[in-house]
């Protein structure tokens, strides 16, 4: 079969077959090569050329420049993670190219972290707030825990009915309960909470 010959404009002028090099509509990366037809008056198929991509490097793919006249090779990240600077999220590099804007391969070190435009800096008090709140949250349940247990002795102990037992276990929950008031939530997270005491809880 006779090679087909082009004009200026990649129409055919005489049919033949052509090798073409055929590339992505979106990212411009080269795909494939294949050998088309083309009659007389047809053009290339969409997004593919007649001249050779280069040789394949290690780290870049090799794409259709911006103006479609030529290749060139573009840093290839795809499948690093990256950490968006606003949100601290992770994400995974799908497309060719340099890192995407508004990332870095640097991963926070907590979720407080913000990026200051070269590392990632923790927002102690954001951290400290929250760790505030949790302490706060941990205290209200425990306090709540110790009431629901103390409940039915403090009934008892109004109506003078109370055992000695029940007394002395009223004491114990009592006493627990003032120490887990005393714990200063400010202090979080170097809480230590008290052990609750032992039997009937």
């Amino acid at each position: 079969m006779a090679e087909a010959i082009l004009d200026e404009n990649m129409i055919a002028t005489s049919a033949g077959d052509i090798t073409v090099f055929n590339y992505d509509g979106d990212t411009r990366e080269f795909l494939s090569s294949s050998v088309e037809y083309l009659a007389i008056g047809v053009g290339l198929p969409a997004n593919s050329c007649i001249d050779a991509p280069g040789e394949s490097k290690g780290g870049f793919a090799i794409c259709r420049a911006a103006d479609f006249t030529a290749w060139e090779y573009v840093a290839d990240r795809r499948g690093e993670t990256v950490y968006d600077t606003e949100t601290g999220e992770s994400e995974i590099v799908s497309l060719p190219g340099d890192y995407p804007e508004g990332t870095t391969t640097l991963k926070p070190a907590t979720p407080y972290d913000t990026w200051n435009g070269s590392e990632w800096v923790t927002d102690t008090e954001a951290q400290h707030a929250v760790e505030v709140e949790a302490a706060e949250q941990q205290k209200a349940a425990l306090l709540l825990e110790a009431q629901a247990t103390i409940s039915l002795w403090q009934t008892e102990l109004q109506l003078g009915i109370i055992s000695d037992e029940d007394k002395a276990s009223l004491i114990a929950w009592m006493n627990y309960i003032k120490a887990v008031q005393a714990v200063d939530s400010s202090k979080a997270p170097d809480n230590t909470w008290p052990t609750p005491p032992e039997g009937d809880a």
